[in-house]
C-alpha cells in the first residue's frame, strides 16, 4: 500500500495522528464462545469485555480481563441489557434508574476481576441495545455515564460518533471517545444503515480499510449509495463475528500503521483515585 498526496501531507504536517482499534471481548458463557478472540486480541488496542448479562460468567470474565491485560490491551466494561437469550440486541422497557442499577452491577463486577488482575479499568462501552438507546435518549445516556463516574472521572466512555451518549459524557465532566465503523455503511442521518439494506455490510478487507482511512484522514463515512457523513474517529469498532474477522482486523491495522496512523488507546483525561 502506498500514501497518496493528502494522506502524506496530513500525517507529516506536525500533526500526529493516532486511532484506537477496540474489540467486544470474552462473550461467551460456560463451555459457549463467540467469535474471534485470539485473533483480534493481537490488534485490538482496547477491548470491552461482557459483564454477565447479555454474555460472559464469572469465570469467562476472569480469563478475558486476565487476558487482556497479559497483552496490554485497555481493559473497558462493556454492559448490557439483561437479555442473555436475545444477546442483549433488543430493546426493553427499561427506566433510567434500572440503566443505572444495571451498568453500577456490571461494572463493579468486572472492576472486580480487572483489580485482582492487577489492571486498572480504563473505559466503559454500553453493549447491543443499550449502545444504541444511550445514543438516542438523552435520560437514558444520562444513567449510563452517571454510572461510569461512580467508579472515578477517569473512565474514558465509548460512545458513537453524532449521537447523544459522547455529549452528555462530556457534559457531566467524564472524557467522551467517539467511536465509528469501518465494516459499515452509515445512513445519511450518522447512524448505521440497516443490515439488511444493499450494500451497509462491508465485508472486504480493502472496503474496510478505504472507509477506515476516510473516517480518520477526512472525517467522513458513506452511506450505501456512496453519499458522506461527517464523522469522528478516534476509535474504531472491529467486530468480531465474521468468517474473516482475525485477518480484516490484522489488514486493517497495519494499513492504518502503513500511512502513518499510530494505533493506541486512546488517553485519559484523569489520573484513577
Amino acid at each position: 500500500m502506498t500514501r497518496n498526496g493528502s494522506e502524506r501531507e496530513r500525517t507529516t504536517a506536525g500533526q500526529r495522528l493516532a486511532v484506537d482499534l477496540n474489540c467486544d471481548f470474552g462473550e461467551g458463557f460456560g463451555p459457549y464462545t463467540f467469535g474471534h478472540d485470539d485473533g483480534l486480541l493481537k490488534q485490538a488496542t482496547s477491548v470491552n469485555i461482557a459483564c454477565g448479562f447479555h454474555a460472559g460468567d464469572p469465570h469467562t470474565m476472569r480469563q478475558a480481563v486476565e487476558r487482556a491485560v497479559a497483552a496490554g490491551a485497555a481493559v473497558g466494561a462493556h454492559p448490557g441489557l439483561p437479555d442473555r437469550l436475545g444477546f442483549g440486541r433488543r430493546e426493553m422497557a427499561v427506566t433510567p434508574d434500572e440503566v443505572y442499577d444495571f451498568v453500577v452491577y456490571q461494572i463493579g463486577a468486572l472492576d472486580a476481576f480487572v483489580r485482582a488482575a492487577g489492571g486498572t479499568l480504563h473505559h466503559v462501552k454500553p453493549h447491543g441495545a443499550l449502545y444504541h438507546m444511550a445514543g438516542a435518549d438523552e435520560a437514558i445516556a444520562e444513567a449510563v455515564v452517571r454510572a461510569a463516574a461512580v467508579f472515578g472521572r477517569h473512565l474514558l466512555v465509548y460512545g458513537q460518533s453524532g449521537t447523544l451518549l459522547p455529549v452528555v459524557a462530556e457534559r457531566c465532566g467524564l472524557t467522551a471517545v467517539s467511536e465509528v465503523f469501518a465494516d459499515r455503511a452509515y445512513r445519511p442521518d450518522g447512524r448505521l444503515a440497516d443490515r439488511r439494506t444493499p450494500g451497509a455490510l462491508l465485508e472486504r478487507p480493502e472496503q474496510i480499510l478505504r472507509q477506515a482511512l476516510a473516517m480518520v484522514l477526512e472525517g467522513r463515512a458513506y452511506t450505501p449509495d456512496g453519499a458522506a457523513v461527517p464523522v469522528r474517529a478516534q476509535t474504531i469498532c472491529l467486530h468480531g463475528d465474521g468468517r474473516d474477522a482475525a485477518y480484516a482486523a490484522q489488514y486493517l491495522r497495519r494499513g492504518l500503521q502503513e500511512v502513518g496512523i499510530a494505533v493506541e488507546p486512546p488517553r485519559r483525561n484523569f489520573a484513577p483515585g
